[in-house]
């Protein structure tokens, strides 16, 4: 038998450990899976509609109407979940850039479901309550510009873009704040991305500075349309964008989700989307991605064009249900993770330090894969590590092996050349952490000496 045949086999068939058989679904995921509710999600972006706009320089002191209001709403109905919820309002102070014609205090909503045994490491799932409806005046060049007053001024509901991303956020923080997680959960209601993602860019700002353990963010925008302008329908899967490269902490993130959203609500597809977001575009993950934080965008592959940004984005052309399908897959992977035991580390050496330390991942005898791994701080109830491999081209983990509580395994007769190899810790409850994949560092061209 050759190696490569050897390798094909492997791949293509089953190997020992959990991969023989479907993995085990944990009980409280299930649960809370199941509790997600269209009626709530539906009760939440009719309510949003009624503040006509929430527009970032609408009324601030307006009780029913404008962004005021709304943002004072959003934020008692997290309090109303469970006093264990810590809600708070992330405020700035917005000088006039870009879209934002004037300066503006802007303010997040933000409610914190603490960890039980590693606080300090957060899962963060946010979506944009703030709307806009663009209207355009000619300039005295007769050139075609934004009119700030006017679309500051202009009915703008917002109920798919983002009411929809809001409601999954509260309806997230509903059912999630009735249970315990080992890691904190973040639920966010950012504020200003219609005015170019002010809210999330300044939050992300701050836990940079602040050294947050942000493991993940998952942000949830557009995900209330199943129907395209053209007449297009489905409601059978979403697009989760994830920035490169293909093996960046974001792209972990996102095949987490397919993961686990896959196995807790089958027959809703996870539709991976190897790209930062669509083209020309951005959210309110970007600014994390930016700043080296993991994060991906949920997002409905059928948007109506024709309603964003107008007055038409009302509950009459949204899909509550299909929000829900998206609410509940985003829970499964919020959950698990928040559930799940550390990523193991892999130290790999940098280009220019040569060989200082043992390589994490080598031939071996010649033929072999040969991996090793670190976990500085074993929790209590982890199980042991699974190896996970794919070939260079899949977009997914095709095969694991769980090889149990070691820091090292050998895979024989695999050519580390042809896939790549990962690894990740699995608790006693079935809870997995996010891969940590076995990467190569970029080539690095040094000065070549001439004389």
């Amino acid at each position: 038998m050759t190696k490569r045949f050897k390798l094909l086999l492997l791949l293509g068939t089953c190997c020992f450990g959990w991969a023989e058989s479907p993995k085990p679904l944990n009980p409280q995921i299930q649960a809370i899976v199941s509790q997600i509710s269209s009626d709530h999600i539906a009760e939440t972006q009719q309510k949003l509609e009624t503040f006509q706009t929430r527009n970032i320089f609408s009324a601030t002191d307006d009780p029913v109407h404008g962004v005021g209001a709304a943002r004072e709403w959003i934020a008692a109905q997290f309090k109303s979940y469970n006093p264990k919820l810590e809600v708070s309002f992330d405020k700035h102070r917005l000088a006039k850039q870009g879209r934002a014609f004037s300066n503006v205090e802007i303010w997040n909503v933000v409610a914190v479901l603490k960890g039980t045994s590693q606080p300090q490491e957060q899962v963060l799932v946010s979506g944009h309550y703030d709307t806009i409806n663009l209207t355009y005046k000619q300039n005295e060049k007769g050139q075609r510009e934004l009119d700030g007053p006017g679309t500051a001024a202009a009915i703008a509901p917002g109920v798919t873009d983002d009411g929809s991303g809001t409601a999954a956020v509260l309806e997230l923080a509903r059912v999630l704040s009735q249970y315990q997680f080992r890691k904190t959960i973040v639920f966010i209601a950012f504020a200003a991305e219609e005015y170019g993602l002010f809210g999330s860019g300044l939050y992300a700002q701050d836990a940079a500075a602040r050294h947050d353990h942000i493991e993940a963010l998952f942000n949830n925008d557009i995900i209330g349309s199943n129907v395209t302008g053209n007449g297009e329908t489905s409601n059978r899967y979403v697009n989760v964008f994830s920035e490169d490269p293909n093996d960046s902490p974001s792209r972990q993130v996102a095949r987490y989700m397919k993961s686990a959203a896959e196995r807790y609500q089958p027959g809703f597809e996870i539709n991976l989307v190897f790209r930062h977001d669509r083209f020309g575009r951005g959210g309110d993950h970007s600014p994390f991605a930016a700043l080296g934080f993991a994060a991906i965008r949920v997002t409905t592959p059928m948007e109506n064009f024709s309603n964003q940004h107008t007055a038409t984005d009302t509950f009459a052309n949204t899909a509550p249900k299909y929000t829900a399908l998206v609410t509940k897959a985003t829970a499964a992977g919020i959950a698990e993770l928040a559930s799940a035991p550390h990523a193991p580390q892999i130290k790999t050496p940098p280009p220019t330090e040569g060989r200082a330390f043992a390589s994490p991942l080598t031939r071996g005898s010649g033929y072999d894969a040969v991996m090793s791994w670190q976990n500085d701080s074993p929790e209590a109830d982890l199980a042991g590590y699974a190896v996970v491999m794919r070939k260079t081209t899949s977009p997914t983990w095709e095969r694991e092996i769980f090889v149990g509580n070691v820091n090292r395994f050998t895979l024989e007769n695999v050519n580390i050349d042809e896939v790549v190899l990962g690894v990740k810790a699995v608790d006693k409850d079935g809870n997995e952490s996010l891969v940590t994949a076995f990467t190569t560092p970029p080539y690095q061209q040094r000065k070549i000496e001439t004389y």
